[in-house]
């Protein structure tokens, strides 16, 4: 016989059985983020074969660019988790040229495919994530380098890069897309010609137009995209610009550029490696400014403030018509400004860092009077509504990967670690930030609960060069706990890391 004080527990026991049962997994577990490790992965093939990846928690699949013989997107099955199953990939190769990007939102999957002749506007198709039945097909612009839904699935958002041919004879204009989803899937694409004019202010807080033979809205590169929690604006790196671009999704309109500014390399916290030849791995503050360049970009928010993270990879300009590059060594230095000039040449110094030789010549005499490198070697973080700088990661980055030994100082003359993807995961109700270092193979960990102060994690191992970075929060998760997956370019392979 069970008695009536016994009830109460026998209630709370069978709600708990069945909220088991019914949820199969516990909500938010408790995860440790300094301790990912890696739990599952798949090959795809070789060099290019897995490059972008986004994930549907209704299907449990996940997809991945594959660009290493034809324009495809694999298919991967999570359903059984840390079982991998991999189904019949979707081919685009008919459709146009290159797969750039994917991205999911409630059951549609939405591919960016670059033209045949990649100049020409490319298309972004939209897919049924659980039938991978075609949907849409929508014309934007050129070059299609990234997509992304909002976080409402109102808006699809393209930045579309225009990059020239290598002879510079054929550059489109590099614009953004909103795809309204909402609207039979209309389009409306935007280009920068309206800031022209704003050239000279923009130019003189580090924004780059610079282009053989372009004009102000030829010459811009939109490369990657964030939306607000809203859903109504879009911020939009322009790479090569050295800018951020502002946009109003709900009325269609750039609303601003922010121009980036340059790193001091003369300050003690920015101290870098600046030669592959000096025969060790080793900080040092150099006379040199260095452009942000940003490729990857994502958003958060801590107490109520929205904020802009961004990985400061570095990227030049280098075409058969026109390469923007030059080593220190092959430049003629100012000696009023360098008096020390030629011990700055010597190739365990400057002399094999790599500079852009498209600025630097103050005073137009033939020599430079500064130096501008490429990248930030670590991340930037930004306030959203002002775009005020809150804090950069300085050195930090760089010192963390050399004390893990995963430092490439074949690197150190050009861009060092080369941050390019950056997401933010939130973990026990912290955002937790992921930027991918395309060039030591690896992922940095951060906790962004205090953005003017962001707190090292960990160090995680990746495939060769990771190029795309995903997180999957628990709750939607194949297995019921936090799910990192990186994309690596160079090997073909799709990694999975969970946290203890």
């Amino acid at each position: 016989m069970i008695s009536k004080k016994s009830l109460p527990a026998l209630a709370l026991a069978a709600a708990l059985l069945n909220g088991c049962i019914n949820d199969h997994f516990p909500q938010n577990p408790i995860e440790n983020p300094a301790a990912f490790r890696e739990v599952a992965g798949t090959d795809l093939g070789g060099t290019a074969a897995a490059e972008i990846s986004a994930y549907d928690p209704d299907s449990k699949r996940l997809f991945t660019v594959n660009n290493e013989t034809s324009a495809l997107v694999d298919v991967l099955d999570l359903s059984a988790f840390p079982t991998i199953k991999k189904l019949a990939p979707i081919n685009v190769s008919s459709l146009g040229g290159v797969a750039n990007s994917v991205a999911v939102s409630g059951g549609k999957l939405a591919i960016a495919l670059e033209a045949t002749q990649k100049q020409q506007n490319g298309s972004v198709i939209v897919l049924n994530t659980s039938t991978l039945t075609t949907i849409k097909q929508v014309t934007v612009g050129a070059l299609p380098d990234m997509v992304t839904f909002s976080p409402d699935g109102r808006f699809i958002v393209t930045a579309n890069e225009g990059e020239p041919n290598a002879s510079y004879s054929n550059d489109p204009e590099g614009t953004i897309s909103i795809i309204d989803v909402t609207d039979n899937y209309s389009v409306k694409t935007l280009n920068f010609a309206a800031f022209a004019a704003s050239y000279p202010t923009l130019s003189a807080a580090g924004f780059r137009v610079f282009g053989l033979n372009a004009s102000f809205a030829q010459d811009i590169e939109p490369e990657y995209v964030s939306i607000s929690a809203d859903s109504k604006k879009a911020f939009v790196t322009l790479q090569e610009n050295n800018g951020i671009a502002e946009v109003d999704l709900i009325n269609g309109s750039v609303l601003k550029l922010h121009p980036l500014g340059t790193k001091d390399i003369s300050q003690l916290v920015n101290a870098m490696d600046a030669s592959d030849k000096d025969s060790k791995k080793q900080l040092a503050n150099w006379p040199v400014r260095s452009f942000y360049l940003p490729d990857a970009i994502s958003g958060f928010s801590v107490n109520g403030t929205a904020y802009l993270i961004t990985a400061n990879e570095g990227d030049a300009r280098e075409y058969t018509a026109f390469d923007e590059q030059k080593r220190v060594s092959a430049l003629t230095l100012d000696a009023t400004v360098f008096p020390n000039g030629g011990e700055l040449k010597k190739p365990e110094n400057l002399g094999r860092l790599r500079v852009t030789s498209t600025r630097g010549d103050i005073d137009n005499d033939g020599d430079y009077d500064v130096l501008y490198g490429f990248g930030g070697r670590g991340f930037s973080i930004f306030n959203a509504a002002t775009m005020q700088l809150v804090t950069d990661s300085g050195n930090s980055l760089e010192q963390e990967v050399i004390k893990t030994g995963l430092y490439d100082d074949d690197r150190s003359d050009d861009k060092g670690v080369e941050p390019e993807g950056v997401t933010i995961g939130w973990m026990n109700n912290k955002p937790v930030a992921f930027i991918a270092l395309e060039r030591v193979d690896a992922i940095g960990v951060y906790d962004l609960s205090d953005p003017a102060a962001p707190k090292f994690l960990q160090i995680i191992k990746t495939g060769d060069a990771p190029e795309g970075v995903l997180f999957i929060p628990s709750d939607k998760s194949p297995n019921g706990k936090s799910l990192l997956v990186t994309s690596n370019e160079e090997d073909g392979t799709v990694k999975f890391y969970q946290a203890d």
